[in-house]
């Protein structure tokens, strides 16, 4: 399995790929509700992360993007200002009202970021055609050597409690949760993973 960079040409395919893993997720299909709809909403809302990614961040891929790790280094944002400019008008001409609960998910991100220096890993994913093969975790492994090198830790929330014991094996630590919103919504789980000597 070859893993590398992923360049500026992989967008659409990156793409692609979260938006087919993510499509069940028990916190992002809470946050756009209709099903039917969601593929198309998840392909213009989660670009407007890749593009961030492939443009400030630290993204390695599979050789034909069947999985993705998106990754902010210590100190590099996952958005910049134009990209945060572009969320609110976005999310309401997709989502109407349901743009408000999206909007108080994103700021729950913020709230529960720790602030220590760390490797931040926004999103891993497989597309659901490439499930069950070890890829995310092949990516994750290759990922979090290169991290160790550098002595630094790495931090991610949990959408689904079915990948925490995944991420606790190579090492993350849930450290605390927190409400999508409401309180009937999912929570998502933090994770810290400490850094190598």
């Amino acid at each position: 399995m070859l893993i590398r960079r992923g360049q500026k040409d992989d967008a659409e395919a990156i793409t692609a790929t979260i938006t087919s893993a993510f499509h069940e997720d028990p916190v992002w299909s809470w946050a756009f509700p209709d099903e039917n709809k969601r593929p198309v909403q998840f392909t213009r809302w989660w670009r407007l992360f890749v593009d961030a990614a492939l443009r400030d961040g630290w993204v390695w891929v599979t050789d034909n993007c069947e999985a993705i790790a998106m990754w902010c280094e210590p100190g590099v944002e996952e958005l910049g200002s134009a990209d945060i400019d572009q969320i609110g008008p976005m999310l309401f001409d997709m989502l109407g009202e349901q743009a408000v609960v999206v909007a108080e998910l994103l700021g729950r991100f913020d709230a529960n970021h720790p602030t220590d220096p760390h490797f931040y890993l926004g999103f891993v994913a497989t597309h659901q055609d490439h499930r069950g093969q070890g890829l995310g975790v092949s990516l994750l492994e290759h990922n979090l050597a290169l991290i160790d090198a550098t002595h630094m830790p790495a931090y991610l929330e949990s959408s689904n409690p079915r990948n925490e014991p995944r991420y606790e094996r190579l090492g993350w630590q849930p450290t605390g949760k927190f409400l999508a919103g409401d309180a009937d919504s999912p929570a998502l789980t933090k994770m810290w993973r400490p850094a190598r000597p």
